[in-house]
């Protein structure tokens, strides 16, 4: 019988730039929702069994992690492997794929934009996170009509009371994410609802028993996804009550009332006609198109850079940005959206909490024409 044991590792190099990852936007940007700071230039994370610090450094990015080992596996050999498992899940985590060099992306991008150069600058460094896709589903469930502190205090919730403890650092405890079996009991609604997710408990719910009740391995069949194209993932994903990302659509762009504002004051969308609650399919499309065709195969990237720039968390270091919508003479192009009705939400609908994970695939409040 093997005994547990508790190993903390030395800090390590993600060997990664400044400008290819940059800690304090990409884990603030409303991607991710669990990432505690932890210290100076410090951030925590319960992860798959692991608890995981990451550290900006003027050089790039360092890690440390806990992790359980037994007597069998102590000896240096076994944790020399561990440690490697840790980078390469870290490098998967954050997209560090060799093909995307964001430093040119970014250059790219300014090239073809004058909005985004001016604010590039400032916002340097913010990747697509992939995320494990039941944990990034659960979380933009919650993300409906609601923001990120408020977001980040609900997952806590959800992980303290349906995760495994994992770690405790200077008396804050952290706790994996919930299985989907978890999830799915049925006193799960009931309990989520007192902890304050009020019609959200419903649909974390129903998600969870459908992907368990439908799929002998609910989370094998979300991953699945990231290997088909983006419309079969988008009519699969239209199953479930919510959004997902991290499956690996670089292109695609979500587009909620925040991003419509956006697309207003900066790139001249204007629509004609009744003013309804509900974005339309047509222009929905319109605007992802026109964020396609601007910026290329990583559109959804440089999206999320756009969206970054204009959150609240963020406005002591972005560049001052118009606050009503332009005309047609300050624009170069402006676009005309005939007889689509849409507009904002009264409520804030996912304003500024939804950031697109390597991405965002689906939107069950898109109202069909």
């Amino acid at each position: 019988m093997t005994t547990n044991m508790k190993y903390m590792t030395a800090w390590r190099s993600l060997k990664v730039p400044p400008e290819e990852l940059r800690l304090d936007t990409t884990l603030k940007c409303g991607q991710a929702f669990r990432w505690k700071v932890s210290g100076e230039s410090q951030w925590s994370c319960a992860l798959k069994g692991r608890f995981i610090t990451l550290r900006q450094t003027d050089s790039g990015i360092e890690y440390q992690s806990y992790f359980p080992i037994t007597k069998k596996s102590s000896d240096e050999c076994e944790i020399e492997r561990e440690f490697e498992l840790i980078d390469k899940f870290l490098t998967d985590y954050f997209n560090l794929n060799p093909k995307i060099n964001l430093r040119e992306c970014y250059d790219r991008w300014s090239m073809a934009d004058k909005h985004f150069a001016k604010i590039a600058c400032q916002f340097k460094g913010i990747r697509i996170l992939r995320q494990d896709p039941v944990e990034n589903l659960i979380c933009f469930i919650c993300s409906t009509n609601n923001n990120i502190i408020r977001i980040s205090q609900m997952i806590e919730r959800l992980c303290n009371r349906y995760g495994n403890l994992v770690y405790t650092l200077n008396g804050q405890e952290y706790y994996d994410f919930p299985t989907l079996d978890k999830l799915a009991s049925s006193n799960v609604e009931l309990e989520l609802r007192q902890l304050g997710f009020g019609y959200r408990a419903k649909y974390i719910t129903q998600t969870a028993k459908y992907l368990t009740e439908n799929y002998s391995d609910g989370e094998k069949w979300l991953y699945s996804l990231r290997n088909v194209d983006y419309k079969e993932a988008h009519s699969a994903l239209l199953k479930l009550s919510g959004c997902l990302m991290s499956l690996d659509k670089h292109n695609a762009i979500p587009i909620d009332t925040h991003v419509w504002q956006i697309a207003k004051r900066e790139y001249g969308f204007n629509t004609k006609g009744t003013v309804t609650k509900t974005l339309t399919s047509r222009l929905y499309e319109a605007i992802g198109d026109h964020f396609r065709n601007l910026f290329g195969d990583y559109s959804g990237w440089a999206h999320s850079v756009l969206f970054a720039a204009d959150l609240k968390a963020f406005q002591d270091r972005q560049p001052l940005i118009m606050t009503e919508t332009l005309s047609k003479s300050d624009l170069d192009s402006p676009i005309l959206i005939d007889s689509d009705k849409i507009v904002i939400t009264k409520k804030k609908s996912r304003s500024k909490n939804i950031q697109k994970e390597s991405i965002l695939l689906s939107n069950k409040r898109i109202r069909k024409n």
